[in-house]
């Protein structure tokens, strides 16, 4: 076998007019007779947090049994086949967003675990949160040190939104300083314009979004070339990672096509997908993508707001979602909230088997991912915050061990597994918000 000392460095991007493409980890990129727990092949730790409102029916989300060998809620039950990536994490609880503030603090303290300045005006002032700490330390290194994804628009809401708190806290998870909250981008041809476009102004951009011109076409060429020199598995890997690009390209020029189609609805922004499960799929794949192409190792993605009013007819659930948290205990009520909740679990699911088929170094993107998913409410009907809904997939480049329910005492702050996560994704910290420690066994 022919062995070379010459390797593709980890951060190689395709480049043509205006454009430049990150590529995902290749064969080509190790240096040749190095063992792999040396090389980018031993995998980067990322980590996210998907938020989704409302909280949860809880004795439909948690598990009767602890520890291994559970059966998963209805709620969780999508998620079965993921088993051994997935913790759920019971007794937790967050008394930063204990407040009549109910729908104001939970987005805000979630990541933080501290309760913000009570304000309405322009001098918000809020605890750092865990993703911009991980984007501190692990981000600093890939183009975009984080990135912040939405599905519902929040610009609209401008000064008081619940009681002496601000919309400020209500319109983002992530805050990079006490007083600079990070905005959540919904439209997915922006994201992926964030991700793969290399500079040019809003009239450039406009321009190629008519011309129709597909950041692929920019840099086919250089592909060409790139793969000449590729052996063949790596060459499969490019095509394959250039199909997936090409494949978001041609869904986000549909949904632009439908929009601009439809022009009588305003209220529909260029590039977002009228389907809430398309868009949601599509923001999800990005962050894939993005992963992939170590573009980023940090993301946070609030799926759908505090106080969203949207429907889900898909799942025969026709009466908002917000109204529907309401549900004064009456039955007909929590099925509904079930069903939307089982929904979300549903296209997490989706997300977490991308990841799980997306190889990256000696395993897959899943194995090598810290990924949160919960809400900062737990009864809706109450707005009260503990038990919490949360669940931890991934693992964390072998220092997750999965497929368990681990309940602790009542009320352990959310903060304690925040400083666990981190821990876990290489960022050993003193403490975060107001977490009183580690949590052991996860």
């Amino acid at each position: 076998m022919f062995i070379s000392k010459k390797h593709l460095p980890r951060r190689t991007f395709l480049q043509g007019m205006g454009v430049t493409l990150a590529l995902p980890l290749l064969d080509a990129m190790l240096p040749a007779q190095t063992l792999l727990k040396k090389t980018a092949a031993a995998g980067s730790p990322r980590i996210g947090f998907v938020y989704v409102p409302h909280g949860a029916i809880m004795d439909q989300w948690t598990p009767a049994a602890e520890g291994a060998g559970f059966e998963f809620s209805r709620i969780l039950k999508p998620l079965e086949p993921f088993r051994d990536r997935i913790n759920i994490v019971s007794g937790l609880g967050n008394r930063a967003a204990d407040s009549t503030a109910v729908h104001s603090l939970s987005p805000t303290t979630w990541l933080s675990g501290v309760r913000p300045k009570p304000t309405q005006g322009v001098d918000a002032y809020a605890g750092i949160t865990a993703d911009q700490i991980a984007a501190q330390h692990i981000g600093q290194d890939t183009p975009l040190p984080s990135i912040e994804l939405s599905t519902e628009d929040h610009s609209a809401l401008l000064g008081a939104c619940d009681r002496d708190y601000g919309c400020i806290y209500m319109n983002t998870l992530s805050w990079r300083t006490h007083t600079t909250p990070m905005p959540m981008e919904i439209n997915p041809r922006k994201a992926f314009e964030r991700m793969f476009g290399q500079g040019g102004s809003a009239a450039d951009r406009a321009l190629r979004s008519q011309q129709d011109r597909s950041i692929l076409d920019e840099i086919t060429a250089e592909a060409g070339a790139l793969k000449l020199k590729l052996g063949p598995r790596d060459q499969a890997t490019v095509s394959d990672y250039l199909e997936s690009v090409r494949e978001i390209e041609r869904r986000i020029q549909r949904a632009n096509i439908t929009s601009e189609s439809t022009l009588e609805l305003p209220n529909e922004p260029v590039g977002i997908p009228y389907s809430f499960e398309e868009h949601v799929n599509i923001m999800y794949d990005l962050l894939v993508l993005a992963y992939q192409a170590n573009i980023t190792r940090v993301f946070t993605y609030m799926v759908a707001r505090e106080e969203s009013n949207k429907t889900y007819p898909q799942v025969g659930v026709h009466d908002g979602h917000h109204a529907t948290s309401h549900h004064q205990n009456l039955p007909e009520k929590i099925e509904k909230l079930v069903k939307i909740q089982s929904y979300h679990a549903t296209l997490f699911a989706r997300f977490l088997g991308k990841l799980k088929s997306t190889p990256d170094g000696d395993g897959n993107l899943l194995d090598n991912s810290i990924i949160l998913l919960g809400s900062n409410m737990s009864n809706s009907n109450l707005h009260n915050h503990f038990p919490l809904p949360n669940l931890v997939a991934g693992g964390a480049c072998g220092k997750l061990q999965g497929g368990r329910h681990l309940r602790y005492d009542d009320h352990t702050p959310i903060a304690n597994l925040l400083l666990t996560l981190l821990e876990k994704g290489g960022m050993p910290m003193e403490s975060i918000g107001d977490s009183t420690g580690e949590l052991i066994n996860i």
